[in-house]
């Protein structure tokens, strides 16, 4: 719908940084939108819905069970509100009006402490916990983990993501043993995770990931796991919840997509390399230009394209390469974490073989301009 662009002056975007927020993460698939659409179009009881929903999510991944929520973001909070509330009535309505007598600290490896959009800790806040850093920025072992645990432990926290320290880190099957030794509750956030039962067959008791990166739903999130635990964060509707509530049409898109999700074939990282070679092979071809395959941070089958620059040939710096692809028309938003570093890194999975060739035409545009 092109007119959308015109009426709101709006620039196309190539999406070549991967399924991000801040681009609106995902296209869902026409028949999640079809959904979507009967979710938008008639009534239900939305407790019913909540929970005949999330029981057949809960059959479809073999859990114990699962319930919407509107992001990973506030699966996160409402996780966190749920391991502090623990059911009483009086702390669900009275949170944050004063403190309570109760567990309310989170503990979290240091390298975990990230911004993904947002804080961490914000996240954890919302939630009426206090943030407890275990280990250093570049490592947390079990024991690291052990020493940060006090009587005011409420849960462990785990993010397992790109934007985490990777090396030195203990694994998430290391944090159920420390977390399953001292009878704590662990929380992992998969937000951008693709295997939607690995951490809770690795005994996680509550996972979270987004509706819209992987499973390419409707903006929403999915917290998974042991029963009482899951009623615990379903019980926020009625607190901290019904600030971030998700609306029946993402309940309902989010539960299709999974099903879809589980049925159709993923696209390998072998495919995604054979998409981007030729991709590749033009870049090289540019002066100051290094191009190559890339593989994801964090363990995933995604392959990418790491597009070095040579600064002693191109006065213009990576940082400001990237503000002009993005400020151009359509604006080309790449993963510019490393510019500071002097590369780009290119996400095919949403890219066309043409907007491929677009992307091309603007780096070496760049390119020519600063010789």
């Amino acid at each position: 719908m092109s007119s959308v662009y015109e009426k709101y002056d709006l620039k196309p975007v190539i999406n070549a940084s991967g399924r991000m927020t801040i681009l609106g993460v995902s296209t869902p698939e026409h028949e999640v939108v079809e959904a979507v659409n009967f979710g938008l179009d008639h009534y239900f009881e939305v407790k019913d819905l909540v929970n005949k929903t999330g029981a057949y999510i809960a059959r479809l991944l073999d859990v114990e069970d699962a319930v919407v929520v509107s992001c990973a973001s506030a699966g996160i909070a409402q996780s966190v509100a749920a391991m502090i509330v623990r059911g009483d009535p009086y702390r669900l309505e009275q949170l944050h009006a004063h403190p309570h007598q109760v567990p309310s600290e989170i503990v979290l490896a240091k390298g975990h402490n990230v911004n993904f959009g947002a804080p961490v800790g914000t996240m954890i806040n919302l939630g009426g916990g206090k943030l407890v850093e275990a280990g250093y920025a570049n490592e947390c072992s079990p024991a690291q983990l052990t020493a940060a645990i006090t009587p005011n432990t409420a849960a462990i926290l785990y993010i397992k993501s790109h934007h985490c320290v990777q090396k030195s880190m203990l694994s998430v099957a290391e944090a159920v043993d420390v977390a399953q030794a001292h009878q704590l509750p662990l929380i992992v956030d998969a937000a951008a995770e693709e295997d939607l039962q690995l951490y809770y067959r690795l005994g996680a008791d509550l996972v979270i990931y987004s509706g819209a990166k992987a499973i390419e739903g409707p903006t929403s999130g999915l917290v998974l796991g042991k029963h009482q635990y899951v009623e615990w964060v379903k019980q926020q509707s009625n607190g901290i919840g019904r600030a971030m509530k998700v609306g029946k049409e993402g309940i309902l898109g989010l539960t299709h997509a999974i099903e879809r999700y589980l049925a159709r074939e993923k696209e390998s990282g072998a495919a995604m390399v054979a998409k981007m070679t030729p991709f590749i092979e033009q870049l090289n071809q540019l002066p100051g230009v290094s191009a190559s395959v890339i593989w994801d941070s964090a363990g995933r089958d995604i392959a990418r394209t790491d597009i070095a620059f040579d600064h002693a040939r191109l006065p213009m710096n990576t940082t400001q390469l990237v503000q002009r692809l993005q400020g151009g028309n359509p604006a080309i938003y790449c993963r510019g974490y490393k510019a500071n570093e002097g590369h780009i890194e290119i996400d095919v999975r949403s890219v066309s073989a043409a907007q491929l060739d677009q992307i091309h035409t603007a780096i070496a545009h760049l390119v020519q301009e600063t010789r």
